[in-house]
């Protein structure tokens, strides 16, 4: 098990916004970023948006989730499975790393779809610690939340080192990640937060955004090439260097201090 300094050495960048405003591309080239420049580090994705699209921007073949996982044992309680329950928590806390997909400089595990009427709310809580078990085990964890604020209100995020909210140029998107904050000074244990505004039409726009008191760590314009990826359903590491949104990445990690030099 990790020391209680590598508990703590952990950083846990939670990204949320508003659905359409690129959140996940954003999420997939931190995670590149992150894998290039800390070749030594251990690095996991986490695609917490039940469309899992965090695993197509990164390349990534799903075939199981922690949801899944949770309905197996929901099932065999069901159906009458003789072992107590302590058992098959124990059983779904081994069957975790069936759902963990290593990749090239980073693994990867996708939550599922979310909680449906009925679940065994005790076994998603307790998958939810799972969750926080295996995130100790790695120096960086990258959260794509669902869109706007749900995921902060059940606490799916409670424990993050850097809270990362991505906003268009929209007054509805300045308004959720506004939201987000406000939810999360109170239900959130967080060192740092900052705003990423993306797809902006024009450089002109950023004297119009309000983000109130969240820091803006980056200014990413639209971009054309990127359009295209998403509709293709490309790998994000196949992005040019350069392109606007990496640069954007670049431009925030490096703001917050896990980042630096010359990208």
């Amino acid at each position: 098990m990790p020391s209680d300094k590598e508990k703590h050495d952990t950083k846990v960048l939670a990204v949320a916004g508003k659905g359409g405003v690129g959140k996940t591309s954003i999420a997939a080239s931190i995670v590149r970023l992150l894998a290039e420049n800390h070749p030594d580090s251990r690095i996991l994705a986490i695609d917490a948006d039940p469309a899992v699209g965090l695993s197509t921007a990164l390349g990534i073949e799903v075939e199981i989730t922690i949801d899944d996982i949770r309905k197996a044992v929901v099932a065999a309680a069901e159906k009458g499975d003789t072992r107590d329950a302590v058992e098959l928590l124990g059983e779904a806390r081994y069957r975790i790393f069936d759902a963990l997909v290593e990749a090239d400089g980073f693994s990867f595990i996708a939550v599922g779809r979310p909680e449906a009427a009925g679940c065994y709310c005790k076994v998603n809580l307790y998958l939810k610690e799972v969750i926080s078990i295996l995130a100790d085990n790695f120096d960086y964890v990258v959260i794509d939340g669902e869109a706007g604020v749900e995921q902060i209100n059940r606490r799916v995020m409670e424990k993050v080192t850097h809270l990362l909210l991505i906003t268009d140029s929209s007054r509805k998107g300045t308004q959720v990640i506004r939201t987000i904050k406000k939810v999360a000074d109170e239900l959130v244990m967080y060192e740092q937060v900052g705003a990423i505004a993306n797809r902006l039409p024009s450089m002109d726009v950023k004297q119009y955004l309000d983000m109130g008191d969240i820091p803006v760590l980056a200014y990413i314009p639209s971009d054309a090439a990127l359009a295209e990826f998403d509709l293709k359903g490309e790998n994000v590491f196949f992005l040019p260097k350069d392109a606007a949104i990496v640069r954007g990445a670049w431009e925030a990690l490096t703001k917050i201090g896990l980042l630096d030099g010359e990208h």
